[in-house]
């Protein structure tokens, strides 16, 4: 584990979030996981889809 790390835990062990700052968070991990399901269960449109771009070939 990087030692960066340790103070970076440190710090929020010292000064933690506030309930505003974990509640966006919450709610984008929530909007990004309802996304993926979405897609997953192939509920997502196709138009906002992204197509793969081919590879390119290196001769």
């Amino acid at each position: 584990m990087n030692p960066l790390w340790f103070i970076r835990m440190a710090k929020w062990a010292r000064r933690p979030p506030s309930m505003t700052q974990v509640k966006i968070a919450g709610t984008v991990l929530a909007i990004a996981v309802a996304i993926v399901i979405v897609d997953k269960l192939g509920f997502w449109p196709d138009w906002a889809r992204l197509d793969r771009a081919p590879r390119p070939r290196l001769h």
